[in-house]
């Protein structure tokens, strides 16, 4: 029987060797996968994100966490989909046009990963096409992210662009900030990662 407190210990640490083993033996004995994500993956990296929130954890730790993470996903994912395992929804996340930065985004995309979400990671230098794409394929909220000042005006073509079309979208990054959302008109802004987390399920409860 799986050990979830090691799992979460593992996740947390950022141990990806541990977090495979545990995760691999698991399936190997059959059991429920489940419970592999809702009782020890889901949460390491819930507490993960609060601890960066609280500034207990940094951006160093989040990404060893994320790809720990990420290393148990690769082998559950499959069978997850083949459980017919209900999604908590989707979200397509990508970096706006002329921006080629992708850690931000990457991060956020394997915290909505972790906390049950289908996500479809659009890539960088994402253009409305490339959004509205993620929106043919089922998302119900579209992530944009920026770190360059310089390409902050293209979130506001984005968000002009959904206006009406019964999709939200939220942005974030380095330089953008709540009033920079509120004068665009986006739905929603979040400074990090575990924020976007929870802004994500906010938005997807008032549905």
């Amino acid at each position: 029987m799986t050990d979830f407190e090691a799992l979460k210990a593992a996740v947390i640490k950022g141990k990806r060797n541990d977090v495979t083993a545990i995760v691999q033996e698991a399936i190997n004995n059959k059991e429920n996968i489940n419970d592999i994500l809702d009782k020890g993956m889901i949460p390491a990296m819930r507490e993960i994100g609060d601890r960066f929130s609280r500034n207990e954890a940094y951006v160093p730790e989040l990404l060893i966490a994320a790809r720990a993470m990420q290393s148990g996903l690769a082998l559950i994912e499959p069978l997850l989909a083949a459980s017919g395992r209900k999604s908590m929804g989707k979200i397509a996340i990508g970096t706006v046009k002329g921006d080629l930065h992708d850690i931000g985004k990457n991060l956020v995309a394997i915290m909505l990963k972790g906390a049950g979400y289908d996500v479809i990671d659009l890539g960088v230098n994402c253009d409305v096409e490339k959004y509205e794409q993620g929106m043919r394929d089922g998302a119900q909220i579209i992530a944009c992210s920026s770190l360059l000042t310089t390409t902050m005006p293209y979130m506001k073509e984005v968000v002009e662009h959904f206006r009406g079309k019964g999709v939200k979208v939220i942005i974030g990054g380095a330089p953008v900030t709540q009033s920079y959302a509120d004068e665009i008109g986006a739905d929603g802004y979040s400074e990090d990662a575990n924020g976007a987390v929870r802004l994500v399920d906010s938005l997807l409860k008032a549905c």
